[in-house]
């Protein structure tokens, strides 16, 4: 709902959501943002398939139609606003209007919400942006339910500007890096059967070349990166729900929970039952 700007008295039409449960989208007359943080979603989007696995980001305008037909722990924060939202109000002193528009329109990010053949309404988050994502989008959430002072719709709309800038960043890179090919289908298959040669194809180069622009990008190899990935949802899994670590070994592309149970020992540090119970009692005392 929109919200009240108890500093000046007015209607500012933008929502932060920080748990969005992905009904009721899109929103009406809204631009609409959704960061997810964790496990993973299917659907459909005007009528094509989309999967997405965190972190990973979703522009819907008002037009779109969505139908998530699938979520596996998916969290998720949104933040909508109105399309004129961004626009700078007509400026009242005529003698301006020779210089400057009279209703001057930010163009960043409109073409995360237009319909035209060449939208992508997925941007992939690479591993390096999803701090900073992260950070802004905490930062909007605060804003908006804090408004601290005067100014706090100005800070809302310099973040705002500034993560669909970074959205475009990712999308105008994101087919020109190999790495970003491979690490999406990992983020993507990540649960199934992946080989070395199956990522090199995937990226269209040989192992020693992916595994030197891996070991620049991520600080490890391509296949090290896939058992990081399988062990940082399986952390989340053990925390989050009451799966055996059988079905988390299977859900995270283990073969054989024995195999699994000794990964996640040498890396973490901690049995996968005993990091369970840390984990559910740090998060509880939240």
């Amino acid at each position: 709902m929109p919200q009240i700007d108890r500093h000046k008295d007015r209607t500012v039409n933008i929502e932060f959501i920080t748990a969005e449960d992905l009904n009721g989208l899109p929103y009406p007359e809204r631009f609409t943002i959704i960061f997810i943080t964790s496990g993973s979603i299917n659907g459909v989007l005007n009528d094509r398939p989309i999967a997405i696995t965190a972190p990973g980001v979703l522009c819907l305008s008002e037009t779109d139609t969505i139908q998530i037909n699938e979520k596996h722990n998916a969290s998720a924060q949104s933040f909508s606003y109105h399309p004129d939202f961004l626009n700078t109000p007509r400026v009242p002193i005529s003698e301006t209007e020779d210089y400057f528009p009279s209703h001057f329109k930010i163009q960043t990010g409109l073409t995360f919400f237009q319909s035209n053949p060449t939208r992508t309404e997925v941007p992939f988050v690479t591993e390096k942006a999803y701090p900073q994502l992260f950070e802004w989008f905490f930062v909007l959430g605060t804003e908006v339910y804090a408004q601290s002072d005067a100014d706090w719709v100005c800070r809302i709309k310099k973040y705002l500007i500034q993560i669909l800038g970074l959205l475009e960043d990712l999308n105008r890179h994101s087919e020109q890096s190999p790495v970003d090919l491979v690490l999406e289908y990992i983020h993507t298959n990540y649960a199934d059967k992946v080989t070395l040669e199956g990522l090199t194809k995937c990226a269209h180069l040989n192992r020693v070349s992916l595994n030197r622009m891996f070991q620049e990008r991520c600080g490890s190899t391509a296949m090290g990166y896939l058992l990081q990935h399988r062990l940082k949802v399986a952390g989340n899994l053990l925390t989050h729900t009451g799966m055996s670590l059988n079905e988390i070994a299977r859900a995270t592309g283990f073969e054989y929970d024995t195999y699994f149970i000794k990964q996640f020992t040498a890396k973490r540090g901690l049995s996968p039952t005993v990091y369970r119970n840390i984990s559910r009692q740090f998060a509880s005392a939240q």
